[in-house]
């Protein structure tokens, strides 16, 4: 088997992998439970462990073949998560939905397929921190953004972008111990490590929040286009790469990234369309009910009843006699 088709496939099912992992999480957080780390639930550890498989499936698949190749299939996550959660979970997409995907992941791997993947050069110690302070300041602006929203679509959305943006720096953070490590000093690189894994672990419990009472499509939609992007426009401004083709290049990078985004924006419509604005089910955990202070029409009661009394309970009205 040559390297460059060995690399495809290992990309193939990176995103099965990560796919698999995003429906396991939804459906933790369709559940009752912890919305960023539900930690006693085993099945949440059995996601945890499916998106290591896909990060690390992804990372020898970047050894075989090219930037160039690998990426833009990482992109494939989103398509195979549907027909995925639609088999498995009977969370059929519809076709806004549908449409939605496809234009984010085309959108995607065209941005990817003219970004040059070429070596760049290294930043130092000062670019580094002053990239985890802003990566830091930016997820903790888009977490505030989330807490005030009232839609659950629109918060998935802010909290996936959140976890997109710490995946995307964790990956330029990779990058650079990957570049920078020795065996004659093993723990010089500390420093990068321990941001590396803050930046992992926050975008993981960010992500599994995004889930909650929004879906699949969209969380998982905004984390796959916002991840790569977010590192890709790392590696143009600090690490000094570029588009292929020129400026026509630069015009289509900026065609496919408009493309990604009105698929994004599509997956987010179609999720505050749909009733309660959190899904169809019941069983989606953050769906939208009355609110103590909302007026509530509990409808006729029937017969005569000199004594009514309504019980308010979270998430639920109840009529009782």
């Amino acid at each position: 088997m040559s390297p460059l088709l060995l690399s495809v496939l290992l990309s193939l099912v990176s995103a099965v992998a990560y796919a698999a992992a995003a429906i396991v999480q939804e459906r933790v957080a369709a559940a009752a439970g912890p919305a960023y780390a539900p930690l006693r639930n085993p099945v949440w550890w059995g996601a945890v462990l499916l998106n290591g498989v896909g990060a690390a499936l992804h990372v020898v698949a970047l050894a075989f073949g090219p930037l160039s190749v690998v990426q833009p299939l990482g992109a494939l996550t989103i398509v195979f998560a549907l027909p995925m959660a639609a088999l498995f979970v009977r969370r059929p997409a519809g076709r806004r939905a549908w449409h939605g995907a496809l234009m984010a992941t085309a959108g995607l791997a065209g941005l990817l397929s003219v970004t040059e993947g070429t070596e760049g050069r290294t930043p130092d110690g000062g670019e580094r921190w002053l990239l985890a302070g802003a990566t830091f300041a930016a997820v903790a602006a888009l977490f505030v953004l989330a807490r005030l929203v009232s839609r659950p679509a629109l918060r998935a959305v802010a909290l996936a972008a959140g976890a997109g943006v710490a995946f995307g720096v964790a990956s330029v953070f990779t990058k650079t111990v990957a570049e920078e490590w020795s065996g004659d000093a093993p723990l010089a690189e500390w420093a990068p490590a321990l941001v590396l894994s803050a930046l992992a672990v926050t975008g993981l419990l960010l992500s599994q929040a995004s889930y909650r009472g929004a879906g699949l499509a969209a969380p998982l939609a905004t984390v796959t286009v916002v991840n790569p992007v977010v590192a890709a426009t790392v590696g143009i401004t600090l690490f000094g790469e570029g588009f292929r083709y020129g400026a026509a290049g630069t015009v289509a990078a900026l065609v496919c990234g408009a493309v990604a985004a009105g698929g994004l924006v599509e997956l987010t419509l179609d999720r505050m369309t749909r009733p309660g604005d959190g899904g169809p089910s019941a069983s989606d955990g953050d769906a939208a009910g009355p609110e103590v202070g909302e007026g509530v029409d509990v409808g006729a009661v029937p017969g005569t009843r000199p004594h009514l009394e309504v019980e308010m309970r979270p998430r639920a009205v109840a009529g009782r006699s």
